[in-house]
């Protein structure tokens, strides 16, 4: 059709005038201060230190007895984003980097968001999801099995989750403001391998030619924009284990999520995401340069060794309870008051994903393990799976997490697809110990029930992240007479039982097991989150890839049937290990090999189709905007938790030394390299006296000028570690050791280290000290 040029004049002449009176209301509105944001959500970030004891606590995740926590590699942090519609819905997730969710951690945290807020956060918006690290201390989880070798509930791991979930979400309440949200995804190749392929194997031909890999290789990330101050964070998914770091390590570490994390957030504050492009980022990788944030004193050796040896150690000496907080390295908030930038690296489906890319290997002769069995010569306990910086676990550590840094930075940098559309979620408990579920073959159709919870022998044997002990095997589908007979003291399973889980045999009847209380969930949360084309669907487990990919798919059956969902692409995202924990999830195909994932899918072969068909009744809900059940409450066990760890007693010193006094120091007028180590250690006292929240017990301090001492590196560093010590088990005495792994392109100066402490007296006093060895020289 044509227009009349009078008539499109005239047009024009209209707008024209229609514009100068939109721009005058404007300015009007803007100057009454009553105009609101063209922004379609509200976003807010938090990040709280929720490192727990870092000594005499067993760590969560191998479930071995002799993994005891001494020191720190680097902290543990809570982070969460908060998405509201300005006058709308508004949801909450939360990334640990802890093993796994609680489920008594949600039930406390959410007691305390209700008499701070109200009903504003609730069971059904707030979201918690762990990192799977097998680093951090344990006892936290109120089911017995999950707490049977940290010697039951330790209070301390506890509170110091439930405070950090809680001030992580407080601050991204308070910084909610105008903002955008962007998707994107892509694929990161070596970061993860499948860790039983036998049992990926048994599913259908047919369904595993619709997959390049036998693991997902896919991480998808949002970035946070705020209108004001631009990006603020970022989270992302993918699914690889925690567990670069090994079942003999002993110091409190995020792994490889955790690495990654902190790589992308001193990445962020110290080049910029507009300044740096992942191809770019230079070799070695890492950022946090001491380069990048003090300048140089100059690089005259022979004068720096004479400016070193006028700095001896000094004495331990009295400090305040907030020593170590001021001098950690970085502030909570930005000059400009702008918060800190937040990055999570969130897991997914990990169930059958391992970090250690190099594959499994014999200990004893080198070769492969056994592919079925994951076995040498019989034994599962020489079969140990190896990570890319073999034989250094920390190297491998660093690498795994490195490369999922780089491809969050290559993601983050490329992003273009922003989200659009509501913001809703829904919610429910389901006992899976008696669901009715309907399954189909074929277009025939039956109902089969899942069963209370069980383990099964090959549990016992570990995996090759982190093999048992004794004869237990993977891939045993019949189980051990003499395992049965000790099985049968703690309690026998019913006919029923065994027949319900087969051809699991079972070693722990964990679902009927009730002393001194519950010994599994029965109860378990499902949660869906919407924020426009992303859906999140929160499981309280470990699926394995197959697994999460049908529950992925059927979930998207069902939202894409819809009209008005009508995005060109929907992302759903698998959150694992939400809410709380119950083990493993695995396909029914892969159920009947037997392998750890197999015998660890509690309620038995149906566990995955029960959990698809009520995902796909909440799916249902949200699209049809309709309610859901709450479902029956899991209990609250708190008051029952018993607790066997024994307290710090006293700390003791020799004659002649105070608390903080170096034992060993740095050797006199000595210079370093980067990549060369330097330790001190000094005097100190057991770390459970205080966590140093937000502080540190460890630092690394940089010579700026002639007496101007400035942090610059400390235990929530990667290249810094923090090692605690007795000289044997019951003694009140203790060291502290500092190791700091020089980084590449470091400022050349002199440097020295700080310890902070808490020593605890007869009466149960609490005495801060700090100590500081000699100052030595990067060259």
């Amino acid at each position: 059709m044509e227009f009349p040029f009078f008539y499109l004049l005239n047009v024009w002449t209209a707008c024209a005038n229609m514009r100068v009176w939109t721009l005058f209301l404007l300015l009007l509105l803007l100057e009454t201060g009553i105009v609101c944001s063209s922004s379609d959500y509200l976003v807010g970030l938090g990040s709280y230190d929720i490192t727990g004891p870092a000594a005499d606590v067993n760590m969560m995740g191998y479930a071995n007895t002799g993994q005891t926590a001494s020191g720190i590699h680097f902290r543990l942090r809570a982070r969460a984003f908060i998405v509201a519609e300005p006058k709308g819905k508004r949801v909450v997730f939360v990334n640990l980097d802890a093993c796994m969710a609680s489920q008594i951690v949600k039930i406390k945290l959410i007691e305390r968001l209700k008499a701070r807020y109200g009903d504003l956060y609730t069971e059904n918006n707030v979201a918690i999801s762990g990192i799977h690290t097998h680093a951090g201390p344990g006892g936290y989880l109120q089911y017995v099995v999950y707490i049977i070798t940290s010697f039951g509930f330790v209070h301390q791991s506890f509170d110091v989750i439930v405070d950090g979930i809680e001030k992580c979400i407080i601050q991204a309440h308070e910084n909610l403001r105008p903002g955008s949200i962007f998707v994107n995804k892509g694929e990161l190749l070596d970061a993860g391998v499948n860790r039983s392929p036998s049992a990926y194997l048994n599913n259908p031909a047919a369904e595993r030619r619709n997959y390049k890999y036998n693991v997902d290789k896919e991480m998808t990330l949002l970035k946070f924009v705020d209108d004001e101050w631009g990006p603020v964070g970022s989270f992302n998914w993918f699914p690889t284990h925690g567990t670069s770091m090994s079942r003999t390590n002993s110091l409190v570490s995020g792994d490889n999520k955790g690495a990654a994390a902190r790589f992308m957030e001193d990445w962020f504050e110290q080049k910029g995401y507009e300044k740096t492009d992942s191809a770019k980022i230079e070799d070695g990788g890492l950022p946090r340069k001491i380069s990048n944030i003090i300048p140089g004193l100059h690089n005259n050796k022979h004068e720096l060794l004479e400016i070193a040896t006028s700095f001896q150690s000094s004495p331990g000496i009295s400090a305040t309870k907030t020593s170590s907080v001021s001098k950690r390295v970085r502030a909570a908030h930005r000059k400009d008051g702008k918060p800190r930038f937040v990055s999570a690296f969130c897991q997914s489906n990990c169930g059958d994903v391992s970090p250690n890319v190099l594959g499994a290997f014999c200990i004893d002769t080198g070769l492969p393990c056994d592919f079925n069995h994951s076995t040498c010569g019989g034994k599962n306990e020489l079969c140990y799976s190896r990570g890319p910086g073999y034989p250094d676990e920390f190297e491998s550590t660093r690498i795994i997490g490195e490369r999922q840094f780089r491809k969050a930075v290559d993601l983050f940098n490329t992003v273009d697809e922003e989200i659009e559309g509501e913001v809703d979620f829904r919610h429910t408990y389901i006992d899976f110990s008696q669901l009715e579920v309907t399954v189909s073959d074929e277009g025939d159709s039956e109902v089969v029930k899942t069963c209370p919870a069980a383990m099964g022998f090959a549990f016992a044997a570990g995996t090759t992240d982190g093999p048992g002990a004794f004869d237990f095997t993977q891939g045993d589908d019949k189980g051990n007479p003499f395992w049965k007979l000790v099985r049968d003291l703690l309690k026998t399973p019913t006919k029923e039982q065994i027949d319900c889980h087969q051809p699991k045999p079972i070693l722990l009847d964990t679902g009927e097991m009730k002393k001194p209380y519950d010994w599994a969930p029965s109860i378990l949360p499902i949660q869906i989150i919407r924020i426009g084309q992303l859906v999140l669907l929160c499981v309280p487990g470990e699926f394995t890839t197959m697994a999460g990919r049908r529950l992925r798919d059927a979930v998207k059956t069902v939202l894409t049937s819809e009209e008005d969902f009508d995005f060109d692409d929907i992302y759903i995202v698998i959150a694992g290990l939400s809410n709380t924990y119950s083990q493993y999830v695995t396909t029914y195909e892969e159920y009947q090999v037997q392998r750890y994932e197999g015998a660890s899918t509690l309620y038995g072969p149906h566990t995955l189709s029960a959990y698809i068909q009520e995902f796909k009744k909440l799916a249902v809900a949200l699209i049809n905007d309709e309610p859901v059940e709450h479902g029956p409450q899991p209990p609250d066990l708190f008051e029952k938790q018993i607790g066997l760890l024994p307290p710090v007693v006293v700390d003791g010193i020799p004659l002649g030394v105070n608390f903080g006094d170096v034992c060993a120091d740095v050797p006199q007028n000595s210079s370093f390299k980067s990549g060369e180590m330097v330790t001190a250690s000094f005097w100190s006292a057991c770390p459970r006296n205080d966590l140093m929240t937000e502080g540190t017990f460890a630092l690394v301090e940089f010579l700026q000028e002639k007496d101007d001492w400035i942090p610059a590196y400390d235990d929530d560093d990667f290249c810094l570690r923090y090692k605690w010590s007795r000289p044997y088990k019951l003694s009140s005495r203790s060291r502290a050791t500092l190791e700091w792994r020089i980084p590449e392109g470091v400022t050349p100066g002199v440097y020295r280290f700080r310890h902070f402490g808490a020593a605890k007296g007869l009466f149960g006093s609490i005495h801060h000290f700090t100590a500081l060895s000699s100052a030595f020289v990067v060259t």
